[in-house]
């Protein structure tokens, strides 16, 4: 029954396609890639190959936006050499950040920001203080894009319109498992653009999930 679902769907991904908005950054720099093998009403869903990030350490905030930027200031150090080998590492998108929501709005949220290493960098990636490795193998991502400037008060907007969307669909109950099987990373947002671009920004909502739950 899964693998029926699952070749239907690609299927579906293949002739329809209509794969939301290629973010513009993607024609310029290396973005990871991916595998569209379903779009539905409001998200999509990706198959992600095998991909390493590199991570901080969980950082604790109220702010996902003071936590991103102060995770992102510990990458932009490291790609521009303050790592182990001393190397220069070429800018990739997105940069993510996964997402842990506190239980109330005054209590501090958990949130890892990880930068997307190069091809060519991730045989032997430069280790860095303070910063680790996450290897991924093939993933699944449950996927909503959003435009502008990513703000704390809209974020979990945006989160509970993609679950919403997948309520009554086939991926809804192996994201909702996902996502509990998982307390640390109850949600990842991509962000495509550098801060200094006003126009055409792509940002996406992932929520992750094991292919064997759908």
């Amino acid at each position: 029954m899964a693998s029926n679902l699952l070749k239907l769907s690609v299927l579906i991904g293949l002739l329809s396609m209509s794969f939301g908005i290629v973010p513009p950054s993607c024609s310029r720099i290396e973005c990871p890639s991916f595998d569209v093998i379903h779009v539905g009403n409001g998200f999509e869903i990706r198959r992600y190959n095998s991909t390493m990030w590199t991570s901080t350490s969980p950082i604790q905030d109220i702010s996902f936006v003071e936590a991103t930027r102060s995770g992102f200031l510990q990458l932009f150090d490291y790609i521009q050499g303050k790592n182990t080998y001393k190397e220069k590492i070429e800018m990739t998108a997105p940069v993510i950040t996964q997402v842990s929501p506190s239980d109330g709005p005054f209590c501090a949220s958990s949130f890892t920001v990880s930068f997307y290493l190069p091809i060519e960098n991730q045989a032997d990636p430069p280790p860095a203080q303070g910063l680790h490795v996450q290897k991924w193998g093939s993933v699944y991502a449950a996927v909503r894009q959003f435009s502008g400037f990513v703000s704390d008060d809209e974020l979990g907007e945006e989160a509970a319109a993609l679950h919403e969307s997948l309520a009554g669909s086939n991926w809804s109950a192996a994201v909702d498992k996902g996502r509990a099987a998982d307390p640390t990373s109850v949600y990842t947002v991509a962000q495509y653009n550098s801060p200094f671009e006003y126009e055409k920004r792509v940002n996406e909502i992932w929520m992750m999930f094991d292919i064997n739950d759908a």
